[in-house]
């Protein structure tokens, strides 16, 4: 079978029918989720896709840089002011201390509530044990994956957002931003937990030129904004893939997701060169046409014999704990100042999503023993149910403006 066909095919299964059932559902569901609950069910029958050259050599690539892209225009519009669709929703900046500060209470509090809660009550469970380390750093380790906010799906999610409700979606973004670039040098302090100093050995001299190639990145778009801010289109466009090529593979070197690289190119970009491009068309275009295959392909990736009876009841459990803790925790300590109770809980019902960067993390501690098959297969469910549920979740607790346009 041809490449080409195998692309067809893949698009079919992972883009048209998913986007046939998001309509037959009145868009109820964010669209990110419906091709990774095919793609996990299709794991889970032992479908034999492969045979029809599934997952595609070409759906794999253009899957991968959609996301890049949703990454990067999410980025584009960090900074932007939402002038177009003012609202009484709308949430000015935070100042960075308050920023980061609610991102580390976003992050710090499910984490610390999900390691106790896990070393208490699951890891005596019979099964939950981790094969590899002891049973601090396993409990860290399922900690470290019902703290994390997954990046890639929540920018779907927030592309699909209300215009009016598109501040505290890029409030969201900011804090999940922090919060993956914790996960990764979470993940590396667990391999030094459990491995020592071996698991920094494969660092080289590429991550000062990494540091180097973001500093200048920033130093360049700085300048632009000041020396030259209405620059011939062609500078523009020429810029884009210069900016998204570099963050990506800086923040890769560094140990970091390209993800993450790619939404602080963005960022950095000049505003008035952002204002020129069309960042929502080519968002929309990739969120619905392209990026599915990427998320249909990591679903299709599961195995799906771990996925049994209790470990769906385990996962029930796990994001019952999530998702209050999470909630909670941005409710506290909300990330911006002035912020109503319902936009503060909406923040939060945004971030207990997991999505694809759980996932990754799992898989990423699975593989090096420091979850049980049966612990990796709860949290694989905790992923889909936590980021089923946050459309829902989000439309329930999302301000709503009452009579004289206030807040309520």
């Amino acid at each position: 079978m041809s490449d080409i066909t195998a692309l067809v095919l893949d698009a079919g299964l992972f883009v048209l029918l998913p986007w046939g059932l998001w309509r037959l559902l009145g868009r109820t569901i964010p669209i990110v989720v419906l091709p990774i609950l095919l793609g996990i069910i299709l794991a889970v029958m032992h479908a034999p896709v492969q045979r029809l050259g599934i997952p595609s050599v070409y759906g794999d690539n253009l899957g991968w840089l959609a996301v890049l892209v949703l990454a990067f225009t999410a980025g584009l519009e960090m900074w932007q002011s939402p002038d177009a669709h003012v609202s009484a929703h709308t949430i000015p900046p935070p100042p960075l201390g308050r920023l980061l500060g609610g991102a580390g209470v976003a992050l710090g509090g499910p984490f610390v509530v999900g390691s106790l809660l896990v070393f208490c009550f699951f890891l005596p469970l019979h099964g939950w044990q981790p094969p590899h380390v002891g049973p601090v750093v396993g409990a860290m380790a399922i900690g470290l994956c019902i703290a994390v906010s997954a990046l890639p799906v929540l920018i779907g999610i927030v592309r699909e957002l209300d215009p009016t409700q598109r501040s505290i979606g890029q409030l969201a973004l900011k804090l999940a931003v922090v919060d993956d670039a914790a996960l990764w040098v979470g993940l590396v302090l667990l391999q030094f937990a459990a491995r020592g100093p071996a698991a920094l050995h494969g660092w080289t001299g590429l991550e000062a030129v990494a540091v180097a190639l973001l500093a200048l990145l920033a130093f360049a778009g700085n300048w632009a904004t000041r020396n030259m801010p209405n620059p011939p289109a062609i500078i523009i466009w020429l810029a884009v893939p210069v900016y998204l090529a570099a963050g990506s593979w800086a923040s890769m070197q560094l140990g970091l997701h390209e993800l993450i690289g790619a939404y602080f190119a963005g960022a950095l970009m000049p505003p008035r060169w952002v204002a020129r491009l069309p960042v929502e068309q080519v968002g929309t275009f990739s969120l619905i046409w392209l990026a599915p295959m990427f998320f249909g392909h990591s679903g299709l990736h599961i195995n799906g014999d771990a996925l049994t009876w209790p470990s769906v009841v385990a996962s029930l459990m796990l994001v019952v704990i999530s998702v209050l803790a999470k909630m909670a925790s941005v409710y506290a300590f909300p990330p911006a100042p002035g912020l109503s109770r319902r936009q503060a809980l909406s923040v939060g019902a945004l971030l207990q999503c997991k999505g694809l960067m759980e996932i990754v993390a799992a898989t990423i501690l699975h593989a090096q023993g420091m979850l049980s098959d049966f612990a990796f297969a709860s949290l694989m469910v905790l992923a889909v149910i936590s980021t089923a549920l946050t459309g829902p979740l989000f439309r329930l607790f999302a301000p709503r403006t009452g009579a004289g346009g206030q807040l309520r």
